[in-house]
């Protein structure tokens, strides 16, 4: 576009040329899109206290009667990222003692959680008493999960795909990372129900469940010290 003089010495048409080219840049652009979904399937697909639960419940209970925990844990993760990227985690956190609650809260849940995994029966011996985790529990770990917390705030604070337009960037910040963590959290439950054959045996079962319910508690151990 070529100006004739009076447009270049006039301010407002600058700025409004100025506008319209950085409009042009930013509208459907998104050019940290690539890292974005890298460091997204990195971080939500390491081992965790979510992944790692996963995987456990698919082997010890088989794919299908996890499909409600799996469904949880995305639906909680929906929502650590909307209190992620609306700030209310900072605020929470902001008030004295707020953090050691939160804290022991979550850790008595995940002993519980392991609990479950390591005293979980062969499957062949599984009657009424042998129950998968539910919808619940997974929406529960999610919600009191550190390491997805910390990830959803270097996921939100780290990338801008839409620049100038907040609330959008969000929502598409959101809407891609619930089906990297569909993607991902699939391929763990089907990692975990590979294993069913070893929990046939009662002793296979107990070794395995028990290495499972270990990782879990390391993997808590270290998503606090990271967060």
């Amino acid at each position: 576009m070529i100006m004739s003089g009076r447009d270049a010495r006039d301010p407002a048409r600058c700025t409004n040329v100025q506008d319209e080219m950085r409009d042009r840049r930013h509208i459907g652009g998104m050019e940290g899109l690539p890292g974005f979904l890298l460091a997204g399937v990195a971080l939500a697909g390491s081992p965790g206290p979510a992944t790692l639960s996963l995987a456990a419940a698919g082997a010890a209970f088989g794919a299908r009667r996890v499909v409600g925990y799996l469904a949880g844990i995305v639906v909680g993760m929906v929502g650590v990222m909307a209190i992620t990227a609306s700030g209310l985690v900072g605020l929470m956190l902001a008030v004295p003692g707020a953090t050691p609650v939160v804290t022991v809260v979550a850790a008595i849940y995940f002993v519980w959680l392991a609990w479950r995994i390591a005293t979980a029966p062969p499957l062949m011996a599984e009657g009424d008493e042998g129950k998968a985790p539910s919808f619940l529990g997974g929406f529960g770990l999610s919600l009191v999960n550190p390491k997805g917390y910390a990830a959803m705030a270097a996921l939100f604070s780290g990338f801008v795909l839409l620049r100038e337009r907040l609330a959008l960037d969000a929502g598409v910040k959101i809407a891609l990372l619930t089906g990297v963590i569909v993607a991902v959290n699939v391929l763990w439950l089907l990692a975990g129900a590979m294993m069913t054959r070893f929990f046939r045996d009662p002793r296979t079962n107990r070794i395995v469940n028990v290495a499972f319910a270990v990782l879990l508690l390391a993997s808590v151990v270290l998503a606090v010290r990271a967060a």
